[in-house]
């Protein structure tokens, strides 16, 4: 049997993938299939981001400005916006990806020059310049009002168009996890380690450090253009605010970060925490001394204080916590196991050498 296919990982994920897959067949799991398919979006933008954020060390806080961007290239094409081309929103994903890499390569060609925080701070910027761009530019992209793409008309074409991008959105989350495995298993993901440990480290020993940060920037902001297409063929509405907005940028960064930055399975598992709570916290209300406050208000200040609790004490994040509870386990393991070998201590009067008296 191939050495793969003996990882438990892999088969506990088959095996998750396949409950998955079912949700829409199963009466008791049915309701919760527009849950799975946001869940799986939010998977796929942490695991994107991860690319430049976890392999290359390059934390971006602008990645709002490729999502939106492959929201209105699917929106442009299937209301004609674009010479009057109108295409079917499905056939518009590789567009997407292709619009946002593009756009990515663009900036990262000046921006990735920079290091730390400066390249944070200048994604910050070149994100809030797209939005305020896209939201002065009506004509393309409807403004403050947004644009509403076409939608099914009865109920029972509506029902099947669901079902559809379900099975979209759980292929293309498979899509995203295997091209993430296959750069961190790779030569170029190797290059991506050394960038992200030192460097001037990485040039000495012949990694052309610019050229592999752009090319990991631009297939982490095509990956989330992707995303952001699929996103507006499931809502059926987007505007500027909602997609550019910096709030996508950080939930990026959060979900990767409480989940494990660089690792494989850290960003899905950061992603489902972080949804999961953001969806309880939106839903929840404190009766404080007669006053009802709904906790949504808070909610950057609580993932900021979660995000620094696990810098603080586990900068791996989940991931981290997850394989040092296993490494106790393990090593109290053989200790017990070798506590059972030992023989029982003899009964007390029995077996003891004794002294004769002279």
């Amino acid at each position: 049997m191939p050495v793969i296919l003996r990882n438990p990982r892999l088969w506990f994920a088959l095996l998750v993938l396949l409950l998955a897959a079912s949700v829409p067949w199963l009466p008791a799991t049915k309701p919760y299939q527009s849950l799975v398919m946001t869940t799986c979006l939010y998977v796929t933008l942490s695991v994107a981001w991860n690319v430049i954020g976890g392999y290359a060390g390059q934390t971006s806080f602008g990645h709002a400005a490729f999502y939106g961007l492959g929201a209105y290239t699917t929106a442009a094409f299937a209301l004609g916006k674009l010479g009057g081309w109108q295409v079917p929103a499905l056939a518009t994903l590789p567009l997407a990806g292709v619009v946002a890499a593009s756009y990515a390569a663009l900036i990262g060609y000046p921006t990735l020059r920079l290091r730390g925080p400066y390249f944070a701070i200048a994604t910050i910027g070149v994100g809030e310049a797209t939005r305020l761009l896209m939201l002065n530019t009506p004509a393309l992209t409807g403004g403050a009002s947004g644009l509403t793409l076409p939608q099914p008309q009865t109920p029972a074409a509506f029902q099947l168009y669901a079902l559809q991008m379900f099975y979209v959105m759980l292929a293309w989350l498979v899509a995203v996890i295997l091209i993430s495995a296959w750069i961190k298993n790779s030569r170029f993901g190797l290059g991506l380690l050394a960038v992200n440990m030192d460097t001037d480290a990485a040039e000495t020993v012949g990694v052309n450090t610019a050229r592999a940060k752009i090319i990991a920037f631009a297939i982490s902001a095509g990956l989330v253009g992707v995303s952001g297409s699929l996103y507006a063929q499931i809502l059926f509405f987007i505007d500027p605010n909602a997609v550019f907005g910096i709030n996508n940028s950080i939930a990026m960064v959060l979900m990767a970060t409480i989940g494990g930055v660089g690792t494989l399975w850290g960003p899905v598992l950061g992603a489902i925490v972080y949804y999961v709570v953001d969806n309880r916290l939106a839903t929840t209300e404190l009766n404080l001394l007669g006053q009802r406050i709904a906790l949504t208000n808070f909610t950057l200040l609580l993932y900021g204080t979660l995000l620094v609790a696990i810098i603080l004490t586990e900068p791996r994040g989940l991931v981290g916590i997850g394989a040092r509870i296993i490494k106790r386990l393990t090593r109290r393991g053989p200790a017990a196991l070798q506590l059972l070998k030992q023989p029982a201590p003899p009964p007390e009067g029995k077996g003891e050498v004794t002294e004769r008296a002279p």
